[in-house]
């Protein structure tokens, strides 16, 4: 016996130094290639003006700790360096290059491309996917043109008419909220209490999923999940140890990140197998409810009669679940912080909301289109602060900016929070909430693609038309029934992740209007 076992030592020992060698050409070889890839960014990016980097950790070494000073020094950057070019240039670990975009030409430009959403090494959408898997936010190529295309349909102006109810319904809630915050002199919390508004509007709008969401608690433990998500991606980002996934899922942040994607999975799970038992019983001899995304999702078919996989539909209920919510949450929560900082905007909204309604209680699908001065305000408040601030794309070669080439493997920005805030685009009062910017006039001398809050190209967001009807509708109820004004005593500070919010929330006080 142990005669086998040292005749077995020496083969193993062989084998041993045959991986060992492998190992060791293969991180030679990982090392040649990222430094000659280094090398030729180097070469290709000279000269371009942009902010102090670490040659190994790039650019972020130099970012401000604080997420509302952040969020400045990226307009301060790109301010600085990016005017003349129309980008600036901010350098990743290991030498990845980060183009930001800062002009409406190269905006044009990336937004025209079918280059992909960024997933390597320092790709934020490679960080979404685990959450979000495949569906339409993250993934790419084909895959994402046949989802899109069969999911198109779920968006029909005739499918969303119907939606109108439920946004009446759903502001009512969040309005009688504010009646008691009123009558109490009470301060509220906008974000939570407009999340959890907009979260039970996608939720029946969507999947038809009728849960009292407002009502039954201030922290929605979904709403919470998603906070976490959406925070911890930034840790992550930040970090460049955190890129390596054996790292990540062993950190504290880590382990939440996935115990939150459980949950987040688990949400969908359940919505999901409650519409598949629905669509059992439904009685076909009665009136059919309206249809919506989910029920699209269930049953929709290629040419060749080949449907969405199980986890094809969880991955697309767990992304319009996320970007259902959040991001009308936070462009309704910003512009009602920017009415309340302008009392005269604010009373105009109110005196044509007020002329919208009539003697009517909620307002219609045909009113939408009359609200066009708090459709200014919007549009207003999404280019101050967009709810979705960065989108990246990565390069599948050579991009052209006009003076040079950016180089293959380059991550560049569709950075929108920092093209709105740009001096030579926008004016030195970028930063000043002017809702005339977006009259008639006014917009129809804007350059294309100078204001893109929902993207621009093949690759918009799908649920636009949605959001700005919701956000019309539930602002129209608010500024109806209330005015507004901020807390002095509360300082709100900016907090970017995959969605712009407030670091440490949005206190409001309201007044009742008599109406």
């Amino acid at each position: 016996m142990l005669s086998g076992l040292f005749n077995f030592l020496p083969r193993f020992s062989v084998l041993f130094q045959s991986v060992a060698l492998g190992f060791i050409i293969l991180v030679l070889y990982y090392i040649i290639s990222t430094y000659l890839r280094m090398r030729r960014n180097k070469k290709l990016l000279a000269g371009v003006k942009c902010p102090e980097y670490h040659w190994f950790f790039g650019s972020f070494k130099f970012f401000p700790t604080d997420p509302h000073d952040r969020t400045q020094h990226l307009v301060d950057i790109c301010n600085k360096y990016g005017t003349e070019q129309g980008y600036t240039l901010l350098w990743g670990i290991l030498g990845i290059p980060i183009i930001v975009i800062c002009s409406p030409r190269l905006m044009a430009n990336i937004c025209k491309t079918n280059e992909p959403k960024a997933k390597g090494l320092m790709g934020a959408y490679r960080f979404l996917q685990q959450w979000l898997g495949e569906g339409l936010l993250v993934s790419n190529g084909n895959k994402w043109a046949r989802n899109r295309r069969l999911l198109t349909p779920a968006f029909h102006f005739e499918i969303l008419k119907p939606y109108t109810n439920v946004f009446n319904k759903a502001a009512d809630t969040l309005v009688d909220k504010l009646r008691e915050k009123a009558e109490s002199g009470e301060r509220f919390e906008t974000f939570q209490n407009v999340c959890l508004c907009t979260l039970e509007i996608i939720l029946k709008c969507a999947f038809s999923y009728d849960k009292d969401v407002q009502n039954t608690s201030d922290t929605n433990p979904y709403i919470k999940a998603v906070y976490r998500l959406t925070d911890s991606l930034v840790v992550r980002f930040l970090n460049p140890l955190y890129y390596i996934d054996f790292i990540w899922y062993r950190s504290k942040v880590g382990k939440q990140f996935q115990r939150d994607v459980d949950f987040a999975d688990s949400v969908a799970e359940e919505i999901i197998e409650r519409r598949r038992e629905t669509l059992l019983k439904e009685d076909t001899s009665k009136e059919k409810r309206y249809v919506d995304f989910l029920d699209i999702l269930l049953t929709a078919k290629d040419e060749d009669g080949k449907g969405l996989s199980r986890l094809d539909i969880r991955n697309e209920v767990n992304t319009f679940l996320f970007e259902g919510h959040d991001t009308t949450a936070s462009g309704i929560s910003w512009v009602l912080y920017s009415l309340a900082q302008h009392p005269e905007y604010q009373k105009k909204c109110q005196d044509e909301i007020d002329n919208v309604f009539g003697d009517k209680d909620d307002l219609e699908w045909s009113d939408l289109s009359k609200l066009e001065y708090l459709t200014m305000c919007i549009k207003e408040g999404m280019r101050l602060h967009p709810p979705v601030p960065i989108i990246s794309r990565e390069t599948t070669k050579d991009f052209d900016l006009g003076d040079r080439m950016a180089p293959v493997g380059s991550i560049v920005q569709l950075n929108i929070w920092t093209l709105c805030h740009m001096e030579n685009v926008w004016g030195s009062d970028h930063m000043e909430f002017k809702p005339e910017r977006f009259s008639k006039d006014n917009a129809a001398n804007m350059e294309a693609f100078q204001y893109v809050p929902f993207s621009a190209g093949s690759r918009n967001c799908i649920g636009q038309n949605f959001a700005m009807n919701e956000e019309k509708v539930v602002l129209s109820k608010l500024l109806r029934n209330f005015t507004f004004r901020l807390d002095p005593d509360h300082e709100v500070r900016r907090s970017m992740s995959a969605v712009l919010r407030t670091q440490t929330g949005m206190y409001m006080f309201v007044e009742k209007r008599n109406v």
